[in-house]
């Protein structure tokens, strides 16, 4: 890592809704760890701008970009997306869940990505969602230690069925 701790800690964090533009950034970002790098193809795949308009399409479901600078063009260094999803049980409370969640691998570990996180806490909150979950791969430990130190609690085994 080129940057110390206080340099990314001082920078002002946007988080904004992605744009078409921020696709390629976002494909990078999921693409740049030991899973994504295995499931995730070329940027410029169709799947990848077809998905991004299904996500525009949907109420209550933002693909979300996190930018390091004071105004909201600058590079894209984190990315996530948030659904909400209204339920029956809580006595009907609406869940949101988060999906899709990096940061820059050279930002990681320098308290950018937990800023991220409040602001998707933020949105979660606003939008009037009762729990925030998500799910996270048993291969990331890290991941694992990240969520937690965020206020996240291991509370349920997840199961998955690839169609």
């Amino acid at each position: 890592m080129t940057e110390t701790l206080a340099e990314p800690q001082a920078e002002t964090l946007i988080v904004r809704p992605a744009r078409e533009a921020d696709l390629p950034a976002v494909v990078a970002l999921l693409s740049d760890d030991d899973l994504g790098v295995e499931r995730e193809a070329p940027a410029d795949d169709p799947r990848y701008l077809a998905a991004f308009h299904a996500i525009e399409e949907q109420r209550g479901n933002t693909l979300y970009v996190a930018v390091t600078c004071d105004r909201a063009t600058g590079p894209v260094v984190g990315c996530f997306q948030l659904i909400f999803m209204p339920g029956i049980s809580w006595a009907g409370a609406t869940r949101a869940e988060i999906e899709n969640v990096r940061i820059a691998r050279d930002l990681r570990g320098t308290g950018l990505g937990a800023k991220m996180i409040a602001e998707a806490v933020e949105i979660a909150r606003s939008g009037a969602a009762a729990i925030l979950q998500l799910t996270s791969n048993n291969a990331r430990p890290d991941a694992h230690r990240f969520w937690q130190a965020q206020g996240f609690e291991q509370s349920h085994q997840g199961f998955k069925m690839k169609l």
